[in-house]
């Protein structure tokens, strides 16, 4: 496959992943021009990132991009979004795709309308960790999973995550939850790390979401766990012949004897003279993950972000989706009704939607 070349619309600290990898793996990757709102913003982008920039969107499309990644707040990003559909602009939209149950549905709509081909970043279950329980689970060491605790990710990613590793799509579900908040020192954050003893009051959410087949997902997640250096992530995945927990996975042989097994990382460049980069991740003697951007000195956020670039070009060139909106809806509106589950205190029920396949809505 030839190297994905895309527009990059919107400034600020997620979009600088796109053009990061753009850098770090030239032969898979190239930004062929950013898309800023002001000539000014434009100037900065093209001698920063040193690429052509401007501020007028057709101008932008004249490089003949493969697709173009939407990265704006959210204010503008349905006005975009519908520009690049009505042109037939394949587009790999950041997370979330919408914020009400209002804007979701308008979302729908127009991308039925105009046939628009839209892809959304998700990229916690192609990181590299969460990609190899997904094999572990695919390859039946658990047997029937029925249940996950995660304690990583919050709302639409963790919607994500949950859906992947039960296998239930769109199913309907009943969610419950509460929030609490607890002081915790700062330790890291997206502006570095943190050394003057800064306590804050962190919120906590919990909360369940039970599917109608049974299959339950139990959300704890405080948004420093994204950066603290002592904010552990946790999750515990169960099924019927074995679980998950962590690093480690316990199973059943088919004599029914028990194994205990840790996964295991395999990072180039520790100790030695290498290039630093994950090369597999391993469990027993079989590799459940393999890098696809090896040795590009990625970590694993990028490399996830990487994967949903890569699968975006696949999806241009064959039409094979990886994350297409309606599944990208259906995890934003659980995020949404885990929330009001919160803020109401009561349960609370999802009710099919426009974009679940069969919906007759």
């Amino acid at each position: 496959m030839k190297k994905a070349r895309y527009l990059v619309i919107g400034y600020g600290w997620r979009t600088d992943f796109f053009y990061r990898i753009a850098q770090l793996c030239p032969e898979r990757f190239e930004v062929c021009a950013g898309v800023l709102r002001t000539r000014e913003r434009a100037a900065q982008v093209s001698e920063e990132k040193h690429i052509y920039a401007t501020e007028d969107l057709e101008k932008a499309l004249e490089t003949k991009p493969d697709f173009a990644v939407l990265c704006v707040p959210k204010a503008i990003g349905g006005e975009y979004l519908l520009r690049l559909m009505e042109r037939g602009v394949p587009v790999l939209k950041e997370t979330p795709p919408a914020s009400s149950l209002e804007e979701m549905t308008a979302l729908w709509e127009a991308k039925e309308k105009y046939g628009g081909r839209v892809q959304v970043a998700e990229q916690y279950f192609l990181q590299p960790y969460y990609a190899a329980v997904l094999q572990i689970i695919g390859q039946g060491y658990l047997g029937e999973v029925s249940n996950i605790s995660l304690s990583a990710v919050h709302d639409y990613h963790a919607a994500s995550v949950f859906r992947k590793v039960l296998g239930v799509g769109f199913e309907n579900c009943v969610l419950e939850g509460r929030e609490f908040r607890f002081p915790v020192t700062q330790t890291n954050g997206r502006q570095g790390f943190v050394y003057d003893g800064t306590v804050k009051l962190a919120e906590r959410k919990w909360g369940y979401m039970q599917f109608d087949g049974g299959k339950t997902a139990f959300l704890d997640f405080s948004g420093e766990q994204y950066h603290s250096l002592i904010r552990a992530r946790r999750w515990n995945i169960q099924g019927e012949r074995g679980e998950i927990n962590d690093m480690v996975v316990r199973f059943l042989t088919k004599e029914n004897l028990p194994v205990e097994q840790k996964l295991q990382r395999l990072d180039m460049g520790i100790n030695n003279n290498k290039e630093w980069a994950l090369k597999r991740i391993l469990f027993l003697d079989k590799s459940v993950y393999e890098n696809p951007f090896y040795p590009a000195r990625l970590n694993d956020d990028e490399i996830a972000v990487a994967a949903c670039l890569w699968k975006m070009k696949e999806y241009v060139d064959t039409g094979v989706e990886f994350y297409p909106l309606k599944e990208a809806l259906q995890d934003a509106y659980l995020g949404l009704m885990m929330d009001q589950a919160i803020a109401s205190g009561e349960k609370v029920r999802t009710r099919t939607q426009k974009w679940a396949p069969g919906s007759i809505r």
